[in-house]
């Protein structure tokens, strides 16, 4: 079951893991600390170990939570004193702030209206619509004993003719390093081995084996199928978080795609135009 990636996969990795207070909480936010009076939120200290939870990622919980505190203080300690020395003043400090404000307008926005919305049945919906719309694809469980020559391999063959166990036989003579498991190879399905071990490999019954060797880059091989089957789709838990980012990706972009219908763009730059052009053909 292969699902495409839509776009913009990569800055939606990050929203999803992004963690944000939950809307309308402001008035019961805990005061965790003051700075010359001024307090410290508890939601404050959350974005920072979201912020900075790389960084963090290897120590205990408490250890990080210390960590990130500190951090907190230490910026807000240096904000005062940038703001003391005149810095957060002009155009462009004001166009910042503006920025970094529509960034959170626009991760709250998307994880009230995405994130918190998807629910488990839709996630197992979209699972058994792939699993429906995926057509089943044929493999093999087979064993093999490789050798060195065709003749070594003729001579198992023989053996095999006269009843001597196949997995025994692959435990005694195959330099494999499948050998020592009977020659177990377990399932595949096609493309999975070379070309002539695979050609050879289904065109046999289950319970059957090869009557003459098969040569490959590898040596001489006698190969058994035990069974044949389509392949099982993969288990929903397996794939559960895979089919949730699709969704929320797939939902982002309904979203984008309904505000640019409702509102005009413009870029008035002529080579930034032509840059987004290229590599978004479809935006508007």
């Amino acid at each position: 079951m292969r699902m495409n990636m839509p776009l913009g996969a990569g800055m939606l990795a990050l929203l999803v893991g992004f963690a944000l207070p939950a809307a309308g909480q402001e008035d019961t936010d805990k005061v965790i600390a003051t700075i010359g009076g001024k307090p410290v939120y508890q939601s404050e200290l959350t974005l920072a170990e979201t912020d900075l939870d790389q960084q963090f990622d290897r120590l205990p919980d408490d250890q990080k939570t210390a960590a990130a505190l500190s951090a907190l203080l230490d910026i807000k300690l240096m904000a005062r004193q940038a703001e003391d020395a005149g810095f957060g003043e002009g155009i462009l400090f004001e166009r910042r702030l503006g920025f970094l404000k529509d960034r959170a307008l626009h991760n709250d926005y998307f994880k009230s209206r995405v994130v918190d919305a998807l629910t488990e049945e839709a996630v197992r919906e979209r699972y058994d619509q792939e699993v429906a719309a995926t057509p089943p694809e044929q493999e093999v469980k087979a064993r093999h004993i490789l050798v060195d020559s065709e003749e070594q391999a003729k001579a198992v063959i023989e053996e095999l003719d006269g009843g001597t166990d196949f997995v025994e036989l692959a435990k005694e003579k195959s330099t494999g390093p499948s050998g020592p498991q009977g020659g177990d190879l377990g399932y595949f399905t096609r493309g999975r081995m070379v070309p002539e071990f695979e050609e050879a490999a289904f065109a046999l019954e289950p319970g059957a084996y090869t009557s003459v060797p098969v040569k490959t880059q590898f040596g001489w091989h006698i190969i058994k199928v035990e069974d044949r089957r389509d392949t099982p789709p993969p288990p929903f838990e397996q794939v559960a978080e895979q089919i949730r980012r699709v969704l929320l990706q797939e939902q982002y972009l309904a979203l984008i795609q309904e505000a640019r219908a409702a509102t005009e763009i413009e870029v008035t730059d002529p080579e930034l135009k032509a840059l987004l052009d290229n590599v978004t053909p479809n935006r508007n």
